[in-house]
């Protein structure tokens, strides 16, 4: 699942309220029209809760 860049993350989440789950991010990326990567990207992120777009570029990008 290479591909996604930090500014592309950015974009997909887009209006998000924070904290949120996993799914409510895919939602919102989803709703921002982002690519396919991207959201499968987010779904694969388990069940947890994030508190901010940090904590989520983290846990998308620490697997590449």
């Amino acid at each position: 699942m290479a591909g996604i860049t930090p500014p592309d993350l950015q974009k997909a989440l887009s209006g998000a309220e924070y904290p949120a789950s996993s799914d409510q991010l895919r939602k919102v990326a989803e709703h921002n029209h982002a690519p396919k990567e991207v959201t499968e990207r987010i779904s694969h992120l388990g069940k947890k809760e994030f508190q901010n777009p940090a904590e989520v570029s983290k846990a998308v990008f620490r697997n590449e």
